[in-house]
């Protein structure tokens, strides 16, 4: 069994050049998505570099709940554009649902479509290698999880696309907890919740391992309220994506009406240099940001949320 400890997947160099967050204001899923893709071309032909084969996990937290999951027009407006712009060889969509199983889902949402239209493969992440990941609670606790090997691999070009939505632990839910809690295997993602503090600081952790190369968070049909299942949705019609995903979720965050140094794993993953929190600091394309801000409903349970701050003096036992 490997134990894998935090590193860095890029240069600080990388990270401080591809710093850009494309805004879109659409009331289509396919149109917006098309757009901030374009907006950040450069930079996504940057990450990429040679690399042919690439991942797409969307978010399919529950394999019955439409306003849960990614919308298939964001998943296909992202196929074509990398099938115009790159020279292909593979592509994957990969998931691991926390309700339901992954062929539910591919069912429910229609997504079976996408192998004739796109020659893509499904994969059920919990059907293959898995990776054993040691981590620690807040009291000093040592707990397992197993991390989908595939989606360790950096041969693949990850991108991890979601709606906008707001969260029963963690204030929101976008694109980096999408690929980090989709990456555990199912029977194991229960582990994670374990404290507030412990479940920010251990979704900030894997994410050094598993930060998507790119990220599209799709918010033209939004989650407010008692997500990532249970909410209402918000009609807001815009898309944002960036190759940056601390810089993308931290505007998208502010965009949905929190701050983004009050969600912890945002907050942890900008301390280690993995992005920018201070909106100020993060270079924006396409439309303003005052011109889409708006406020989301919180979950019910949002200012017990929060109480990670209080405890920050425990951390030293997470690591």
């Amino acid at each position: 069994m490997v134990i894998y400890k935090k590193e860095k997947p890029y240069s600080y160099s990388m990270w401080l050049v591809l710093m850009s967050v494309a805004i879109a204001r659409s009331f289509s899923h396919a149109e917006g998505t098309k757009r901030v893709l374009e907006l950040i071309e450069n930079e996504i032909k940057a990450v990429v570099g040679s690399r042919r084969k690439f991942l797409i996990k969307p978010n399919f937290v529950s394999a019955i709940t439409y306003l849960a999951a990614t919308p298939l027009e964001t998943i296909e407006a992202i196929l074509s554009f990398i099938y115009e712009k790159f020279s292909v060889s593979e592509v994957i969509i990969a998931e691991s649902p926390t309700i339901g199983s992954f062929r539910e889902a591919i069912r429910n949402f229609d997504y079976y479509k996408l192998r004739d239209r796109y020659n893509v493969e499904f994969i059920d992440l919990d059907e293959y290698s898995q990776k054993r990941f040691e981590l620690k609670d807040e009291h000093g606790g040592v707990y397992e999880v197993y991390i989908s090997g595939i989606l360790l691999d950096k041969n693949f070009v990850k991108i991890s696309p979601c709606r906008a939505k707001t969260h029963d632990t963690v204030v929101v839910t976008l694109s980096i907890k999408n690929i980090v809690m989709g990456a555990i295997k199912k029977g194991w993602k229960h582990s994670m919740h374990r404290g507030f503090l412990t479940i920010n600081y251990n979704i900030a952790k894997l994410a050094t391992y598993l930060m998507p190369d790119l990220g599209v968070v799709d918010g033209v049909e939004a989650m407010e309220g008692r997500g990532p299942v249970s909410g209402t949705a918000k009609r807001w019609g815009v898309v944002f994506a960036s190759t940056n995903p601390v810089n993308l979720d931290s505007i998208v965050a502010y965009a949905m009406g929190f701050n983004p140094s009050d969600i912890g794993y945002l907050y942890l993953l900008s301390k280690w240099g993995y992005g920018e929190i201070d909106v100020s600091k993060i270079s924006i394309v396409g439309d303003s940001i005052e011109s889409i801000k708006t406020v989301f409903k919180p979950h019910p349970s949002y200012k017990e949320q929060l109480s990670w701050k209080k405890n920050l003096d425990k951390i030293v036992k997470l690591e």
